[in-house]
Parts: C-alpha cells; sequence; structure tokens
C-alpha cells in the first residue's frame, strides 16, 4: 500500500485548489489553468512537486552500483548532469522511473509519490558488499520545478537537477513556502501535466501498466542505454530493439475541443470507423487542455493500429500523431 503524500504548505497560498489521486498533497491549480501554462511556457512561475518522493545513495560505490541495477549509464555520470532512468522486472516490465543527478557526493533522485518505500526496498536488496547507503528524504526534501528559461536563483547548496524542460531543485522542506513566495508565480500540477503531454514525456503509473516495455513509450532515448548489460530486465530490451516490433505504441492525440469532459486514464480507444461498439485497440494514459492546442491525450495503442486512422476516446473523436513507429 502506498504511503500518503506530504501535503504541501503551498496549498494555503491564494486560489489553490487541491488535486486529487496521483497528484493529491499538492495544488491542482491557483485558478487560471491556462495563465499558469502561459507562465511556464514563458519561463516564469515555478511548480510545486514536493509530494514527489526523493530517494538518495551515499558512498563511494554509488555511481559503479547503480549502474549495474538501473537502464541508464551512470559509472561515470559528472556531477550536475542529469538523466533518467528505469528499474525493470526480471521480464523487462518498468517497476521504476528515476529522475536524478549527482552532486559530487550523493545522487539525488524523485520518484512517483508513494513509490519510494518500493523502490529503497529493492536497492536495499542488492547492497551486497557495495560501500553504499540508501534514504528516503521525502520527509525532509521537497522538490520543485522552475520552467526553462527561468532566471530565478535558487538557494546556495541547493541541488539542482536541469533538463531542456526546466530545472528540478531539492529543497529544505522548511525553505519551500519562503522560496515559493519569492519566485511566483505558482502554476499548478495541471498546467505542469498539460506542458508534460504536449512534449510526450511518459509517466509511471500513467503511460504504464504492469506490462509496459520502454520501448512503447519512447523510454529509449532518455531513460535506457543500449550499449550497457548488466541490469534486470535488460535480456528483453535488447530482443525487442533488435527485433524492432513492441506490441504497443505511445500516440499523441488532438481531441474533439466541443466535449466539455476530458477523456480519463483508462478509457477505451477504437478507430472512429468502427463506433462505439468496435474493438478496443488502446486506452487514453493522460489527458490535460492545454491553453494553446485545446484538450489533447497521450494513449497507447496496438503496434499494427494505421498511424493516420481517426479514433474514438470513449465517445470523444481523436486524431493521432505518432510518437514511437510501429
Amino acid at each position: 500500500m502506498l504511503r500518503q503524500s506530504p501535503t504541501s504548505p503551498l496549498l494555503s497560498l491564494p486560489g489553490a485548489v487541491p488535486a486529487e489521486g496521483a497528484d493529491e498533497g499538492v495544488a491542482a491549480h491557483y485558478g487560471d489553468l491556462f495563465r499558469e501554462q502561459r507562465a511556464l511556457a514563458d519561463g516564469r512561475g515555478l511548480v510545486d512537486l514536493s509530494h514527489r518522493g526523493v530517494v538518495t545513495v551515499t558512498g563511494d560505490d554509488r555511481l559503479s552500483w547503480l549502474h549495474l541495477l538501473l537502464t541508464q549509464h551512470v559509472s561515470d555520470l559528472p556531477p550536475g548532469q542529469a538523466t533518467e532512468a528505469l528499474v525493470l522486472s526480471a521480464n523487462g516490465h518498468i517497476e521504476h522511473a528515476l529522475y536524478l543527478v549527482d552532486d559530487g557526493t550523493t545522487v539525488w533522485a524523485h520518484v512517483e509519490p508513494g513509490t519510494q518505500e518500493a523502490l529503497i526496498a529493492y536497492l536495499e536488496s542488492m547492497k551486497f558488499f557495495y560501500r553504499v547507503e540508501v534514504a528516503d528524504r521525502t520527509g525532509d526534501t521537497a522538490v520543485v520545478h522552475l520552467p526553462a528559461g527561468s532566471i530565478a536563483a535558487v538557494p546556495e547548496g541547493a541541488v539542482v537537477r536541469e533538463t531542456p524542460h526546466g530545472r528540478d531543485v531539492f529543497l529544505p522542506r522548511a525553505e519551500l513556502e519562503p522560496f515559493a513566495r519569492e519566485h511566483g508565480p505558482m502554476a499548478g500540477i495541471w498546467a505542469y501535466e498539460a506542458l508534460r503531454v504536449e512534449s510526450h514525456r511518459p509517466r509511471l503509473g500513467f503511460e504504464t501498466d504492469h506490462r509496459t516495455i520502454p520501448h512503447e513509450l519512447g523510454w529509449l532515448g532518455s531513460a535506457v542505454h543500449l550499449q550497457k548489460g548488466c541490469y534486470r530486465g535488460q535480456e528483453t530490451v535488447a530482443r525487442v530493439h533488435n527485433l524492432g516490433r513492441p506490441p504497443r505504441r505511445l500516440v499523441f492525440l488532438h481531441l474533439d475541443g466541443s466535449e466539455v469532459h476530458l477523456p480519463g486514464h483508462g478509457t477505451a480507444l477504437k478507430l472512429a470507423s468502427d463506433g462505439e461498439e468496435g474493438r478496443q485497440l488502446g486506452f487514453v494514459t493522460s489527458s490535460a487542455r492545454h491553453h494553446e492546442l485545446g484538450p489533447i491525450a497521450l494513449a497507447l495503442v496496438k503496434r499494427n493500429v494505421p498511424v493516420d486512422a481517426p479514433l474514438l476516446a470513449g465517445t470523444t473523436a481523436a486524431a493521432q500523431e505518432t510518437v514511437v513507429e510501429p
């Protein structure tokens, strides 16, 4: 059972509306979803990600040890260089996604809310004789996201994970509220998610289910290093990559804007030509309202679905764009 995420003190800010489900504990929005999205797109404001789990690994062997367990090549990871990595099952199915950076003495990673305990249990079971220490820092460390182009100054000593999409800053929880008040405007998790969907970035627990492999989501490019082995599930990764035939593929959907409700996670996808009674060919994984594109979504469909076929997401018409090639 997942532990409930910490409740952010930023929910006390004016206009804050609490998020539900996987993002419980932070604000869904602060009263104006599209304004918040536009601010992020313009490089202003910040997003409260303090509900996410924070895990650290210290010790002389931390990088060489993680290199054996993760899908990413991290044995020579330079200090300050951000990367992503996965933990797979023996069959190659995705179990954990880590967004990490090494500060020279410690590897810092943030993970999906509530998943840190299971991740730490796995890491602890693999320590053996390696000189490493694994810690759950969720209780004392909060993550905030600064968008690409932000000129906000981070506190001295804060760990920063910089990517093309912005900076993830690991802050002491006691500094979360004053930092947010200084570097607003605030943007809620709905605005952050809309930009994530727009940029086709998968999220554990949304784009994944119990049988998802990295190839289906395009994670080979950012979270899997194909020239390394020695990690659990590597045989599946190599086999499917060499055959080039993952069973499903991620697509981006433009949804009919006349519909009042967005199709939620798990909504069945069918060919529009077959109507609502047609055979299910996939499902919606994430959906959002975008300030420029309107209603959009990510979805998983079977490999053989034609790339230009109009679809139905429940009762909502959807036009697809290819993210992962068939």
